[in-house]
């Protein structure tokens, strides 16, 4: 009886070994690897600290005044609250910067009476990433996003939850771009 505790005890024993060194392998192997990837999938360069918004004007006719600063602000917050580094006014190791070119809003989903049931805005943005750490990473790409809204509500009464909505998207279609090598 006392044999088979002790084989018992000493089966644990390899057990916990075998895991623990396991552990510290693959915590050593994971640690050395090149690129850091943050609780959202991004993979930024480890040796990034710091990322830079430029502002990004408005080049789109028709497009209310705000729209600028608005996206431009949605890109700070995403890349200050989903990343590790420090927003700073430019020239930081990862930099955006671009304009908005385009602010359409169309009929959409025409009905037997010729009139839209639906009508479309969609926002579209010039955006140049420049990763000071890999060349290859940079790119300068057109980014567009809609949103639909009833042709029963006038644009000025839905514009502003219409414009936050397509920002958001915006925002992580350059997010993902940028930073998850989408």
């Amino acid at each position: 009886m006392n044999s088979l505790l002790n084989r018992s005890i000493n089966r644990k024993k390899y057990i916990i070994f075998f895991l623990l060194t396991f552990e510290l392998f693959s915590f050593a192997f994971l640690t050395g690897c090149k690129m850091h990837y943050s609780v959202t999938g991004a993979s930024i360069p480890p040796e990034a600290k710091t990322v830079s918004v430029q502002y990004f004007p408005n080049n789109a006719s028709l497009a209310p005044p705000t729209l600028s600063q608005s996206f431009t602000e949605a890109l700070r917050d995403k890349l200050s609250s989903q990343t590790r580094l420090g927003l700073v006014n430019k020239d930081g190791d990862l930099a955006f910067e671009g304009s908005v070119i385009g602010y359409v809003t169309l009929p959409i989903a025409i009905q037997s009476s010729d009139q839209a049931a639906l009508n479309r805005l969609t926002i579209t943005v010039n955006v140049k990433y420049t990763c000071s750490f890999d060349e290859k990473k940079n790119f300068e790409q057109t980014f567009s996003r809609f949103a639909d809204y009833p042709s029963t509500q006038s644009l000025a009464a839905v514009q502003d939850n219409l414009i936050t909505e397509i920002n958001k998207d915006l925002v992580q279609d350059i997010f993902n771009r940028a930073l998850n090598d989408w």
